[in-house]
């Protein structure tokens, strides 16, 4: 990665007008293709730092308190990362006005609160493939929702079988450990619920970092959302043993992947039409299936066709969303 866009990694955090100034940038083709590929990355690390993280913190499978609790610290710890990075950038508090307050709880509710609370107790009920599978249809979501409900794009044909291709690229790469099971409401159902949030959240990070500052936005949403979050974990009996110097160095990554990963992808939507950003985050369980089986001691599990297989299935589908007319920039 050149210096350019590292600047322009670095640089997405940065203000509104620090914004308008990268939007060519951000809005171009390599910029929005390394900026996603960024954010993929990294959230596709999140999944083998969870389980790392049950592991260091002691943290037993069917304790949903302790689950909660942990996601809890991770998203206030990203919040408060957000918020003193850019406090200190800015040279004064970052800080939402009151009527910017609205958003920020509208933003956590969906973006943190719903959407992690049904992921993690769901998960707990729920295969980990498949719920790699649903939560890829957040993506459909996404794309649905902007042209169905918030009418911010036209829906196509060609938009549908950009997701359809990345979404067989998520199927394909978790073929070989995919097994028999039913649909659970209290798993799977609560997989596709946060799915379902997940893809609304887009929607409305699409519409409100528009109008509000997409960092400042990022950061309260997610300090708020992760006092919710571990409150519950704590109402539920949740606790966390010491992890040791490990398990510390891993919460501040944690907190690093939310922190930069939604700031960076809040700018993206900022002046990106949802279908062109969306398509990208197939990539995410992708990545987190591959970084899973390679930092878990799970590398044989790794089909090399399969997974290169499900790569060129993902790429096609950014590049038949990316090549319609009028999908770059602002463009629907």
């Amino acid at each position: 990665m050149g210096v350019k866009e590292a600047s322009a990694i670095a640089a997405a955090t940065g203000n509104g007008d620090e914004g308008a100034r990268l939007s060519p940038f951000f809005t171009s083709g390599w910029g929005v293709f390394l900026l996603c590929t960024f954010c993929c990355l990294l959230w596709g690390s999140a999944f083998p730092c969870i389980k790392l993280g049950y592991r260091l913190f002691s943290i037993p499978a069917g304790d949903y308190g302790s689950q909660l609790l942990f996601a809890g610290v991770r998203f206030f710890l990203a919040g408060v990362m957000v918020t003193a990075f850019m406090s200190v950038r800015r040279g004064h508090f970052l800080r939402p006005r009151v009527d910017e307050l609205p958003v920020v709880m509208l933003l956590s509710t969906f973006q943190t609160i719903v959407q992690y609370l049904c992921f993690y107790v769901g998960l707990a009920f729920a295969m980990g493939t498949t719920s790699s599978i649903i939560t890829a249809s957040s993506n459909f979501f996404a794309i649905l929702l902007s042209a169905l409900a918030f009418r911010q794009e036209r829906l196509t044909g060609r938009k549908l079988l950009g997701c359809a291709l990345g979404f067989a690229g998520v199927v394909v790469v978790n073929l070989g450990s995919l097994g028999r099971g039913g649909f659970a409401l209290g798993g799977e159902g609560l997989i596709l619920l946060s799915a379902l949030s997940g893809g609304l959240v887009t929607c409305l990070l699409r519409r409100h970092t528009q109008e509000h500052d997409p960092v400042m936005l990022s950061g309260w949403q997610f300090m708020l959302g992760g006092l919710v979050l571990a409150g519950l974990g704590l109402a539920l009996g949740g606790h966390l043993s010491s992890p040791g110097i490990a398990g510390v160095l891993l919460v501040l990554y944690m907190g690093f992947i939310s922190a930069a990963a939604y700031s960076v992808m809040s700018q993206l939507l900022s002046v990106n039409a949802v279908s062109r950003i969306a398509v990208f985050r197939f990539m995410t369980p992708v990545f987190g299936f591959l970084l899973s089986a390679l930092l878990l001691g799970e590398a044989g599990s790794i089909d090399p066709l399969r997974s290169v297989l499900a790569l060129v299935l993902v790429s096609a589908g950014i590049v038949v969303v990316n090549v319609a007319p009028g999908a770059r920039g602002r463009a629907a």
